[in-house]
């Protein structure tokens, strides 16, 4: 999957290469939520590159598509920055580790549960955090099974996984840090942002884009105060399938 001719076109890219994505049946291969993270992420590259982030983390990296993406949209400034992208799933870091040699880019990878074990390393250090949960509503026995499911499965209102996440939040994030978070409507993602807004954080809507059976957004949150991370949102777009296998 690897070789010097892919890495130099891989590179010269503004994402990742969905050829050079690395696959495997227990993992959730770049969908439409991917795309519209990706999409928003180079959306937002002006803001990006005037973080000069020393440190991007992506929880849940799954194939590795979008922190690669991010790798990619940073360019030279990649080269200041250290790169961590955390999956329970021992087969997604595989995936993960594949795609980003792939396309000529590094990354630590951490095999836990979202960011278990790393938040007081990490306390204040993190200036870019993606997180594409599992958003799906599901009955809450499914949150965390085994196999593919646990990439999809989000329990009531799809909001199990993303609870879990808010409140630590606050904690990794640098003062300039960003945090970027893809929703589904059936998550409220106004209710996100207000609880989000009660920890200290602004936000907006960088993308919104339908499929045929979802209603994405994907948002964007700093710290308040922080002045210059605010960005219009990209226009409403209607692209093609839908996300995750509903249940």
């Amino acid at each position: 999957m690897r070789g010097s001719g892919n890495e130099s076109s891989a590179q010269q890219t503004s994402v990742a290469a969905i050829h050079l994505v690395a696959r495997h049946p227990d993992v959730y291969e770049p969908c439409d939520d991917s795309f519209a993270l990706a999409d928003a992420l180079l959306a937002d590259k002006s803001s990006l590159l005037k973080q000069r982030p020393n440190v991007c983390m992506e929880i849940g990296c799954g194939s590795g598509y979008v922190i690669t993406s991010l790798a990619l949209i940073l360019g030279d400034e990649r080269n200041n920055a250290h790169f961590i992208a955390t999956d329970i799933s021992t087969a997604a870091a595989q995936v993960t580790q594949d795609t980003l040699e792939a396309h000529g880019v590094q990354a630590d990878i951490i095999v836990t549960d979202l960011v278990r074990g790393l938040e007081d390393q990490l306390s204040g250090a993190v200036d870019v955090l993606l997180f594409n949960p599992p958003y799906v509503p599901t009955p809450e026995h499914e949150v965390g099974m085994m196999g593919i499911t646990a990439s999809w499965a989000g329990g009531q209102r799809g909001r199990t996984v993303i609870d879990r996440v808010l409140p630590v939040v606050k904690r990794l994030l640098s003062s300039k840090g960003l945090f970027y978070l893809v929703t589904l409507k059936a998550n409220d993602p106004s209710e996100i942002c207000e609880v989000m807004k009660t920890k200290g954080f602004s936000s907006c809507i960088l993308i919104q884009r339908y499929t045929e059976e979802e209603d994405l957004q994907v948002l964007k949150f700093w710290r308040d105060g922080i002045c210059g991370n605010y960005t219009e949102p990209a226009a409403a777009s209607q692209p093609s399938n839908s996300k995750h296998q509903e249940t």
